[in-house]
Formats: structure tokens, sequence, C-alpha cells
């Protein structure tokens, strides 16, 4: 391995451990407590090593948000290759998409919520986030009915799903009623 190879890849482990780190103490105490201070001090470097991968917390928010949407994506795509049937193809995605809301707050938050610099719904959007509306097309897509623009219906549908998934986390809607929210939308918006 040559010299330039291995500061590569400790570069990559470097950028791992600060994503990994802010990911942590965003789900542990919230996106306020991270800090480029707090990141340099738990990970024992430098803040200028820091600045060195990222140019502030909007950046380090926008690689949590991409990393959030590839497992996004994959959970959904788990979720729904594991049932027959375009109904409980979207009843499994919606569960798989609010479980992944309710399980990682902080992750969500950098996807969906915070400024992490990323462009959504226009050319130059990430493809990790193309990827994860890709994931909820793909099985809405198949139920969005005729004359229904699929790409209209999957951005309502996830619509519906990111209002459910905030509005129990903020203690707005009881966490018990998920299942018979889900099931509801599923019967009446994505009727099959």
């Amino acid at each position: 391995m040559s010299v330039q190879e291995r500061k590569q890849r400790e570069r990559a482990e470097r950028e791992r451990l600060i994503v990994a780190t802010a990911r942590e103490l965003a789900e542990q105490q919230g996106w306020d407590a991270v800090t480029t201070r707090r990141l340099a001090e738990r990970i024992e470097y430098s803040q200028p090593v820091l600045y060195s991968h990222f140019r502030g917390k909007r950046e380090i928010i926008g690689a949590v948000a991409l990393q959030g949407s590839t497992e996004l994506a994959v959970a959904v795509r788990a979720a729904t290759a594991a049932v027959d049937g375009p109904r409980a193809r979207v009843a499994a995605l919606a569960h798989a998409y609010l479980d992944f809301a309710a399980r990682n707050p902080a992750v969500y938050d950098a996807v969906f919520r915070l400024d992490g610099g990323l462009a959504f719904a226009h050319e130059d959007t990430p493809e990790p986030l193309k990827d994860a509306f890709a994931a909820l097309l793909e099985t809405l897509e198949e139920v969005a009915g005729e004359g229904v623009d699929p790409g209209l219906f999957t951005e309502t549908f996830w619509a519906a799903l990111h209002g459910l998934a905030t509005l129990t986390r903020a203690g707005r809607l009881p966490p018990e009623d998920t299942g018979p929210r889900v099931e509801l939308l599923v019967n009446r918006l994505a009727i099959v």
C-alpha cells in the first residue's frame, strides 16, 4: 500500500468517525449538543482536523442525512420485499418508514428537518436522497391508480407518513395508535 493510499484510508476512517460520533451525540442529546468543539473532544482530534473534513455543522448534518437516506432506503426495500401483494407492501413501507423515524430521531431530523445543505427535488440532488425517494416510489407507483402521476402520489403518501412521524414524536398523536393510522392510510389513500 502506498503512502497516498494509506493517507486516503485514514482520512476516510476519520470522516466516518466524525459522522458516527455526531450521530451518536445527536441521538443522545439532540443536534444542539453537536458542536465541533465537542466532536473534537470526543474523537480526540483537533477542531482544525474536523474542519479539514467538514466546513461546519451544516456539512456534518448533510453527511448524516446522506447516510440516513441510504439506511431508510434499505429498510423500506427490505420490508416491502418480505411481503406479497400491493396492499401488504404499502403497509410494510409505511411501518418501515415510521419505525425508522422513531428509532433514529436525530438521523430523521438530519434528513428531513435540518439544513444539511442538500438539494431536494433538483437535478443536483445527491444520489442517496434520490434513492430513498425511489424506494418509496417503487412500491407506491403500483397503487397510484390510473391517470395519477406516481411521483405526485408518492410525494403525497410520503407527506402523510412524515406528518404521522413528526406528530407522534412531538406527542401530538399517541404512539399506540400508529397501527390503526397506517391501516387507515393504506385503506383510504392507497386503495388497491
